[in-house]
């Protein structure tokens, strides 16, 4: 089975403009053996109708005849609810589509892992998160995704009135990742925060892709992505954020910064602004470079040995990530988590 004869998607290449610096070719071409529909280990309902999009990416899972799931969530979460996909088949393709809706005024938290132990496996995952008056969900979202495996996850993002998710994503390992998120905001005072830190060895390669579109008053968005990058890894960052007439007072908020590790790791950064109005805060910015070796022969002065002072540093410039989660509970799951548990 290869994805290239699916019929009725019109697959990205290298003249779209998005992804211009992402191949997808070898993931087209490649035989898989079969295809699974990834059951969640929840109660979940089903949902008869999925979110439009211009993503053809997305249309993959309703091509292969996918089921598309439904988590309802009616009541504050005193725990976050923790959801662990492991990937183990070689050669197979595995979907999974899930619609989260987060009732009026409640206050809920999602953790989702993402992890491989298998060969030549393509995961594609869709996500819808619609998030209802007055509430908040904070996300976060684990992919450690070894060599020769793909994860593709498409996010869509509906946020009603005074809605807020805070989504942070930690991106690591030596596969391929790619994130695209769409976000439309239109409802008053609806806050979307994506904060992401990704982290790659060998060949990996991780693309973010963010499309945004404000388009009603005091609205709020910020992307914000720290990259470490080792050998030969590669990472890409597209980041769009349209702001149109009636979206005054809105708050506009993009970042990328990146320390690369290795002459051979590569980033492509793009943060992107377009704006119809003048009464609006919005700041888009992406700096590159290497750990600060003033810093680190400070610290060695002190004694302290070049690769712990080396760990140090970098911990130091992926610490901002972690320390953007506001909810506890997340933060001591991450500080607890080992990947041994599960694969």
């Amino acid at each position: 089975m290869k994805l290239i004869d699916l019929k009725n998607i019109k697959f990205p290449t290298k003249k779209d403009e998005e992804f211009r610096k992402i191949d997808l070719s070898s993931l087209y071409e490649y035989s898989f053996k079969d295809k699974k529909d990834y059951v969640i280990n929840l109660d979940l309902g089903q949902k008869n109708k999925v979110s439009s999009t211009n993503n053809e990416l997305y249309k993959i899972n309703q091509n292969l005849d996918s089921k598309n799931y439904e988590l309802i969530i009616k009541e504050d979460t005193k725990e976050p609810i923790v959801v662990v996909h492991v990937l183990k088949d070689d050669d197979i393709i595995n979907t999974n589509t899930l619609h989260i809706k987060v009732e009026k005024g409640i206050k809920a938290s999602i953790i989702e892992v993402f992890l491989s132990n298998c060969k030549n496996t393509f995961y594609s995952v869709n996500r819808e998160f619609e998030i209802k008056d007055n509430a908040n969900l904070n996300y976060f979202k684990y992919q450690d995704i070894k060599e020769s495996n793909k994860l593709i996850i498409n996010s869509i993002i509906d946020l009603k009135n005074n809605a807020n998710i805070e989504h942070t994503s930690f991106e690591l390992g030596d596969g391929f990742n790619l994130n695209i998120y769409e976000t439309s905001l239109d409802n008053i005072e609806s806050s979307l925060n994506i904060n992401g830190l990704v982290r790659l060895y060998k060949e990996a390669h991780s693309s973010s892709i963010f499309n945004t579109l404000h388009n009603n008053k005091s609205s709020f968005s910020n992307v914000n992505y720290k990259h470490s990058l080792h050998d030969n890894s590669k990472a890409v960052f597209e980041a769009k954020s349209i702001v149109n007439e009636n979206a005054n007072f809105s708050k506009v908020l993009q970042n990328s910064n990146t320390i690369l590790l290795s002459d051979d790791a590569t980033i492509f950064a793009k943060p992107h602004l377009e704006i119809s109005i003048d009464e609006l805060e919005a700041s888009h910015g992406a700096t590159v470079g290497s750990l600060n070796k003033d810093q680190l022969l400070y610290l060695r002065s002190r004694g302290i040995e070049e690769n712990k002072a080396f760990d140090m540093l970098l911990k130091a410039f992926e610490n901002e990530i972690y320390d953007n989660i506001k909810d506890e509970k997340i933060k001591r799951f991450i500080a607890n988590f080992k990947r041994s548990d599960y694969v």
